[in-house]
């Protein structure tokens, strides 16, 4: 079969989700079983894969989901038990003496307090606990899914110590170690070298996005959940939205320039969220008027999930400011020692495993779950510790536990065959035929037509990448080597367009189904990822063209880079 008849299969399965959950607004529960036997169907057409691997590789996507629900859950878990100890009141009360502005408010946890989380741990992590807790602020489901979902863009090149560079562009490094050994003359002496020149390439992406994404957002909230349906309202915090940015991007370029890619996105996310919380509780750049979303009373429908929505106005604090956020913290250490190498726990902790091997007899097809090194094993874990340290009663770690538990139907269901779609996508790459993968096919297409103008389009590929898999990371292994063939065949620097490689990625993980399942469930919008779906879609596209043309420039501007 033709390489486009293949694409035109491969797209089928992504159509199919989109027309039920976008289009007809079915719940994604209902959604995505029709879309995963799509893919069933097309992998057995177009690429011969027998009905047996087929089955093998969705128990495969199976098991990684559950380590996707582990963490939603443990994210639930965290939001209800704070609720229930006053641990979340009190937190309330302390933003309160931050700043009331929403859209202060928004910066600080939706995208600083978020970043710092995406650079320790990376992997949906950052939605799940900044979305709940702008659900506690007061933030309506609908505006702090959709937010914590977009501002999950900037660090994710950095995420989890750098995972989507370092681990994504691992299979490129035996092209790299031909090409340093057949000339001494280039800009690095190994894979590393070259990692830090991506992530180098990365930043100038990346970076004017930090300013222009946090004023387009703030807009975007205001018109969409604002009394006054108004972009201006969220633009007349343009101030405050550069000063975070700069606050966020100066340490954040300073450590992928000068130390490499394990960093920036954990220490821009840190060191931006201490100077930012200062400067606002001294009022540098904060707005003059102070902005919210209005009477709750008088909330559209639309807004408003079934997890429990805070709709005070004034809150008392039951503890002190520490002890509301040491869950908080301890989670954040718990991220950081486990994830850097050489502290020696990550070994270990990764060591510990539950693996499946040979499903239904295919030896290629095995699959672990890490259970300690989940991080949601994390926030079960400090849940529990919570009610030592918050002193909760009885009745109220049940009724935490309970409704927790509660929770969790929908984006069990949903998950499960997301992801059971993403492994078949994946697994495609082995078939009969020997034919390219289903995503492989789609880029392979794509890149075809796009022939002189691949600088404006690498980036979208990327994006596709994440919005088929759920991961920057896995997106990166995916299009890693199509990526640096293209750059190779149209005589680009291979450099620059990895670089777009990976920030596409990053940009996917506002419109990837996976995450999207996941933010819903834990803001209380399990069936509604439609419509999360069609707010992201449009600052997705906005980083899109922003990308492509700064990718374009730099292009242009470095005819001779690597």
């Amino acid at each position: 079969m033709s390489i486009g008849f293949l694409a035109l299969l491969a797209i089928i399965p992504i159509v199919v989700a989109l027309i039920l959950m976008v289009g007809m607004r079915w719940p994604a529960t209902r959604a995505m079983p029709f879309a995963w036997g799509a893919c069933v169907v097309c992998a057995i057409f177009g690429w011969d894969i027998s009905i047996l691997r087929l089955m093998a590789l969705s128990i495969q996507g199976v098991i990684i989901a559950i380590g996707v629900l582990i963490i939603v859950f443990g994210a639930i878990l965290i939001l209800y038990t704070l609720e229930k100890s006053g641990g979340m009141e009190t937190i309330q009360y302390g933003m309160q003496n931050v700043s009331r502005d929403r859209r202060v408010q928004a910066i600080i946890i939706g995208f600083l307090f978020a970043a710092f989380i995406e650079g320790a741990a990376g992997f949906g992590t950052p939605a799940a606990l900044a979305a709940p807790l702008l659900l506690g602020l007061g933030f309506p489901a609908m505006a702090a899914a959709v937010v914590c979902l977009v501002f999950n863009s900037v660090p994710v090149s950095f995420g989890a110590v750098g995972t989507p560079i370092l681990v994504g562009f691992g299979l490129l490094k035996e092209k790299i170690a031909a090409l340093v050994g057949a000339d001494p003359n280039l800009p690095f002496t190994g894979f590393d070298g070259f990692a830090k020149l991506v992530g180098e390439w990365a930043t100038l992406m990346h970076g004017p996005m930090a300013v222009i994404l946090t004023i387009f957002m703030l807009g975007f909230m205001t018109r969409f959940w604002g009394p006054e349906r108004s972009w201006a309202a969220g633009f007349r915090a343009w101030k405050f939205c550069v000063f975070a940015a700069i606050c966020f991007l100066v340490p954040y370029m300073a450590c992928a320039w000068a130390l490499g890619p394990e960093f920036p996105a954990m220490l821009g996310g840190l060191i931006g969220l201490a100077v930012v919380v200062w400067g606002a509780k001294q009022g540098i750049c904060v707005p003059k008027d102070s902005w919210g979303f209005g009477d709750p009373s008088k909330w559209e429908a639309s807004w408003s999930g079934t997890a429990s929505q805070n709709t005070s106005t004034e809150f008392k604090a039951h503890m002190s400011q520490f002890q509301a956020w040491l869950p908080y913290v301890i989670i954040c250490f718990l991220l950081v020692i486990s994830r850097i190498p050489e502290l020696g726990i990550k070994g270990w902790m990764t060591a510990q495993k539950i693996t499946f091997s040979n499903i239904l007899g295919f030896k290629d097809i095995t699959e672990s779950i890490t259970y300690l090194y989940l991080p949601g094993t994390f926030f079960i874990f400090v849940a529990l510790l919570t009610i030592w340290l918050h002193k909760m009663p009885a009745p109220a770690v049940k009724a935490a536990w309970s409704e927790s538990f509660q929770k969790m139907k929908s984006p069990t269901i949903a998950l499960c065959f997301a992801v059971a779609l993403v492994a078949i996508f994946r697994g495609s790459a082995v078939n009969p035929l020997g034919a390219p993968s289903m995503p492989l096919a789609l880029a392979e297409t794509v890149g075809a037509a796009a022939g002189a103008i691949w600088p404006l389009l690498a980036a979208f590929v990327g994006g596709l990448g994440a919005f088929i898999t759920g991961s920057a990371t896995i997106s990166d292994l995916m299009f890693g080597e199509f990526q640096w063939d293209m750059a190779t065949m149209l005589t680009l620097p291979r450099s620059i367009i990895e670089a777009a490689q990976t920030v596409g990625g990053a940009m996917g993980n506002m419109i990837c189904i996976h995450n999207i399942v996941a933010a819903c469930a834990v803001v209380g919008l399990s069936g509604r990822e439609g419509e999360v779906m069609r707010k992201t879609f449009w600052p997705f596209l906005l980083y899109g063209c922003v990308v492509g043309i700064i990718c374009w420039v730099l292009v242009a501007a470095n005819p001779g880079a690597f």
